[in-house]
């Protein structure tokens, strides 16, 4: 006899785990929230359409950051607005994948509305499911682009003035506006008949989202009873009769069978090719040879650190440039404070012939620190066995790692006896040229012209005495 099974979709991981330590793992929303009918009703169509272990959840800012505790999927959790922009490079860069961004009012109509506007308008292949419920939940009950007139939140006591706070905006309304959305739709889940067409549009949605044709918008309203102030029975008809009136339920936009597959190009990838398609001239007229490089420095993590004003960022991009030049990947990223001249600031390198995962060097091989506060900050990031390389010059004290290798180098001073302090990062570079053997000092100069275009050609010479200088140092007292 056939027995009727209860259990989880297999769209949801098994446990929900709250918190690390609690002895009871339980759900997140709040009693009456629209999230969890909807949660389950994503995850069943996962399960259904077999799509589960194809599926990358994007979730940002806001109540709809705990889908990572729900969803047996992949998942990034992203800064507050920024989920189309993130589920494009997502989607780009895997295709075949079906990627969700699930997003609220807040999120998705306030800091991230030119994000979202500008993913429809490119017709990227995801599907969106905004919930709103006209109100920030998570972050205190403030008023939201959604927010109706003269609904009462934190930041709107009186309710909302259409004079001073402006017009609720109807996204279904805006997005459909736009050429290339393949399906736009505004569904409600405050009783059973909506909660069943709401199961019909997400079925839609990651149906289209999974034979990849283009993008996919379900606006769900939703019950906040936390934010509103009400119970769970008076927020579904609340909704009825202040949300739907204003936001009319139904289809915007269906373009059904005549729906086109998304299919992006392929970019170019050669340099010199896209080069020369721009008419620029790519300077590639010096091709280097590489020496015999020790193994631990032949995939280069590099985090530079120092203050505003020590050249940084020109170290970071010198040693990126050079190393681009011997054919090599790189990443140059940069990190400072609101006062670049005075400020903390560093910049991560990464060189190595593979692909590079992460332009953050967030464990680097070598640390050059020009300051103290560098030194004492980003000793502990080096990996064991790493290098680091220290400004004696600024920095009196030792370093405390037992378990790296240590060059402490008098950059700044090398620099102000060749008479401008500024050429300090050119010392840095023939320093960490010396140290790694992945340039030759020699081709570091040549390319000085090309560093410095346009800049007399004292300064370039002064700047080839720091690299000589830098590297010469370490040369002869390591």
């Amino acid at each position: 006899m056939k027995k009727t099974v209860l259990r989880k979709p297999k769209g949801f991981i098994d446990v929900y785990k709250h918190k690390p330590g609690k002895e009871q793992d339980r759900t997140h929303y709040c009693p009456g929230c629209g999230h969890g009918i909807l949660h389950k009703l994503i995850a069943e169509a996962m399960e259904d359409l077999d799509i589960v272990d194809e599926t990358i959840f994007i979730s940002p800012v806001g109540c709809s950051v705990f889908a990572y505790y729900y969803f047996n999927t992949g998942n990034f959790q992203v800064p507050h607005g920024r989920a189309p922009a993130v589920a494009t490079a997502v989607s780009r860069a895997n295709p075949e994948k079906v990627v969700i961004s699930y997003q609220g009012d807040g999120d998705l109509a306030a800091i991230g509305g030119n994000n979202i506007l500008q993913a429809a308008n490119r017709g990227e292949n995801i599907a969106v499911f905004f919930v709103n419920n006209a109100i920030y939940g998570m972050t205190g009950g403030q008023m939201a682009p959604t927010t109706l007139e003269g609904q009462i939140t934190t930041t709107t006591p009186y309710g909302r003035n259409l004079a001073s706070d402006g017009y609720p905006i109807k996204m279904c309304e805006v997005l459909s506006q736009l050429t290339a959305p393949t399906y736009i739709e505004r569904v409600s889940l405050h009783d059973a008949p909506n909660i069943r067409k709401t199961r019909s549009a997400v079925r839609k949605a990651l149906q289209n989202a999974k034979e990849r044709k283009g993008f996919q918008f379900v606006e769900v309203l939703s019950t906040c009873p936390s934010g509103w102030k009400m119970d769970a029975p008076a927020c579904m008809t609340w909704v009825k009769e202040n949300m739907v009136p204003l936001y009319p339920l139904g289809v915007f936009r269906d373009l059904g069978e005549e729906a086109k597959i998304t299919v992006r190009p392929v970019p170019e990838m050669n340099p010199v090719a896209v080069w020369e398609k721009l008419g620029i001239s790519s300077d590639k007229d010096i091709d280097f040879a590489r020496g015999d490089v020790a193994e631990q420095y032949r995939k280069m993590s590099v985090r530079v650190a120092g203050f505003g004003g020590q050249g940084i960022m020109v170290t970071g991009q010198a040693l990126a440039s050079v190393a681009l030049e011997y054919g090599y990947n790189v990443s140059w990223l940069p990190s400072y404070g609101p006062e670049m001249r005075g400020g903390t600031a560093n910049c991560s390198v990464n060189i190595q012939d593979g692909t590079i995962g992460a332009a953050e060097a967030v464990k680097p091989n070598l640390v050059l620190a020009m300051n103290r506060p560098s030194l004492e900050k980003f000793e502990s990031f080096i990996v064991p066995g790493g290098t680091l390389l220290y400004n004696s010059t600024l920095i009196e004290i030792e370093p405390k790692r037992q378990d790296i290798s240590v060059f402490a180098v008098p950059l700044t001073g090398i620099a102000d006896e060749l008479g401008n302090t500024r050429v300090q990062s050119l010392v840095s570079v023939g320093a960490f040229a010396a140290i790694t053997g992945l340039f030759k000092v020699d081709d570091v100069i040549s390319l000085l012209p090309k560093l410095f275009k346009g800049k007399k050609q004292s300064i370039i010479e002064l700047n080839a005495r720091a690299v000589k200088a830098g590297f010469n140092y370490v040369k002869e007292n390591f």
